[in-house]
């Protein structure tokens, strides 16, 4: 909004030319979310904790977990508040892979949101229902999808990591392709969001690489120096990327061990069905897969715990996901966080170096 209202005043004012650079707009879109995180959410907390809108603790989990029992949730809503209004201000409102991964965030949001009202406010333990959960998250990736699809400038040619030559060109299987990869961000995001602040970092890793990602993919110069696909539009993603960043870096400040808010599926559904539209839009979709390695490892973990426990009747882990593995193993909870944080930092810088080592 601001690009689109000041920036085209720079001819009169020379100094308002800074707004066309998308790297100051990225700058000031980590800036204002995370302020606006910090300013809205002792509020937040505060609104959730009057309408007793507590976290339900399993009784079958482990049992360091029950004493958080009633800790606020559907903190979600204060990064979806803080990443929105931060796109909006900051982002090129004419871009219209901006109102594409709005759309999905929202949409993926209002899904969080309408499972975890079942589950906190109506206290109903089961939430929305498998059927309908996964029925309206194909629903909206879909849309998505079909979005990039029907545009004449979008390729469906896949990217490869650390291949330059092997660019399978996926046709209408793109689609299903590209639902997969934001359910299945979106899901596993989900699935991680188990310990105090535990998802929030590897997300915060994987917005900076798609950062970094959208802004040379959309530039010319920079994708074909590196031999990857040039998305004319797609740096503009790198804001959105930002506002990510700066609202998961306030969130963490009131989910950091031990926290007073958890972010509820209102959070980790739409951030991760954010991140899947990100690397779909910016044709790095499989890099996902690595950056994002700790999600792809916890999800894994509990697939695996169930198919073996319904086929052999023995579990792989002690508990799934997998971060209840180790603390069931006797880690205590910092530990096992800054550890996986450690590994995502790791697995993030990987994977950027795969746009050079190719």
């Amino acid at each position: 909004m601001f690009y689109n209202l000041i920036y085209p005043l720079h001819e009169s004012y020379s100094f308002l030319n800074v707004f066309r650079y998308i790297t100051f707009r990225t700058i000031y879109a980590i800036v204002t979310a995370l302020l606006m995180s910090f300013l809205i959410g002792p509020k937040v907390t505060e609104i959730l904790r009057g309408l007793q809108v507590g976290q339900m603790i399993r009784a079958d989990g482990p049992e360091s977990h029950q004493h958080k029992s009633g800790t606020p949730t559907m903190g979600g809503l204060l990064i979806l508040i803080a990443i929105l209004v931060s796109t909006l201000l900051w982002a090129d409102m004419t871009n219209g892979y901006i109102w594409l991964v709005l759309f999905a965030t929202t949409g993926f949001g209002l899904i969080g949101f309408w499972d975890d009202y079942l589950k906190c406010v109506r206290k109903d333990p089961k939430g929305l229902l498998a059927r309908y959960k996964f029925g309206l998250q194909i629903t909206i990736a879909l849309i998505t999808a079909l979005g990039l699809y029907s545009s004449s400038a979008y390729s469906t040619v896949l990217s490869v990591p650390f291949f330059k030559d092997i660019q399978p060109d996926l046709g209408i299987l793109y689609i299903p392709f590209a639902i997969l990869v934001i359910v299945g961000a979106s899901n596993a995001v989900n699935l991680t969001d188990g310990l105090d602040g535990l998802a929030i970092g590897p997300i915060m890793v994987t917005a900076v690489a798609y950062m970094i990602v959208a802004y040379v993919t959309g530039h010319s110069n920079f994708s074909d120096y590196l031999l990857i696909p040039n998305i004319k539009g797609a740096g503009e993603l790198a804001v959105f990327c930002g506002a990510i960043l700066g609202a998961s870096l306030g969130f963490l400040w009131f989910n950091t061990y031990p926290a007073t808010i958890f972010m509820g599926d209102i959070g980790s559904l739409p951030l991760g069905g954010a991140l899947g539209t990100v690397a779909v839009i910016t044709k790095h979709e499989l890099l996902l897969a690595l950056v994002g390695g700790i999600f792809v490892v916890e999800a894994l973990s509990v697939i695996f715990q169930v198919a073996s426990f319904k086929s052999r009747g023995k579990r792989v882990f002690l508990m799934a996901p997998i971060h209840h593995h180790f603390e069931l193993k006797g880690w205590k909870e910092p530990k096992i966080v800054v550890r996986f944080w450690i590994i995502a930092i790791i697995l993030g810088l990987v994977g950027l170096s795969t746009l050079k080592l190719r």
